[in-house]
């Protein structure tokens, strides 16, 4: 069995969902999830601790390399040189916190520079127009660009200032690392297995979860201090480098079926 998100989908789903996994945990040969907020969840679920694996996500670091200059892309987005870039990739679902970074940003606007930018990209779920209208109303519309569902998220990272994933659950996230990995200080809530992924005050920043007043301050803070966004930017690279890596991934993985495998001769 693996789990790669948290479990609050047995709350919202078929009742009988959670007995029937908590039935199956210790009969599965082993369990794999994706970060150690998954894992100790099953663990109180009642799954074997014998039986349980840590196996984090990877991301392929090539997809970073040899990426058009962040001067041409912004070029060919119409963005200024000098403007400050914010990113956030994640589907617009209410779990992902678009609602949270936008009442962030209303509330510290007034500490922004002038033509500011945040790209968000990724698929409208739904609630896309009710979010349109609050950038609007609130005063930050004209900042905003919805780019929707994206196959050059790495360019548009590179060309990028800060990175943001404010959802308010979370498995463990790519987006983050893939932010990481294109030497993006990121700004993550403490859902999950994001602060497995963003060492606090090293390679990014982690806040409270549901905190827009976190969130701003974390946002002005990282935009008035281009050193500490290189240096954050600098040490979240390494960080995928030496951790986060498809290939260690991939050995995770060939190591637990070999061992379930094993296990059956």
């Amino acid at each position: 069995m693996s789990r790669r998100s948290l479990n609050n989908y047995q709350q919202t789903r078929s009742p009988w969902l959670k007995k029937i996994e908590h039935f199956l945990h210790p009969r599965m040969t082993l369990i794999s999830g994706n970060s150690r907020a998954v894992v100790d969840q099953l663990l109180n679920e009642g799954a074997p601790a014998n039986r349980l694996r840590l196996i984090y996500n990877g991301v392929y670091q090539d997809r970073f390399a040899n990426l058009p200059a962040k001067s041409a892309t912004r070029e060919a987005l119409g963005i200024g040189q000098d403007s400050i870039v914010l990113v956030m990739v994640a589907n617009i679902i209410p779990y992902k916190g678009h609602q949270l970074l936008l009442e962030a940003l209303a509330a510290v606007r007034g500490q922004l520079p002038s033509g500011w930018h945040l790209l968000l990209i990724g698929r409208d779920d739904g609630t896309g127009t009710n979010l349109h209208t609050f950038a609007r109303d609130s005063g930050v519309g004209e900042h905003v660009v919805w780019m929707g569902s994206r196959d050059d998220v790495p360019r548009l990272l590179v060309a990028a200032d800060i990175g943001i994933h404010c959802s308010h659950e979370e498995g463990f996230s790519n987006a983050i690392l893939e932010g990481m990995a294109a030497g993006l200080p990121m700004i993550v809530t403490d859902a999950g297995g994001n602060p497995e992924a963003v060492e606090h005050g090293h390679s990014g920043l982690v806040i409270p979860t549901n905190d827009a007043r976190a969130l701003g301050e974390a946002i002005v803070g990282l935009v008035g201090s281009p050193t500490e966004r290189e240096r954050l930017a600098f040490n979240a690279k390494q960080r995928v480098a030496r951790d986060f890596g498809v290939d260690c991934c991939i050995n995770g993985y060939e190591a637990m079926y070999s061992e379930a495998l094993a296990s059956k001769d």
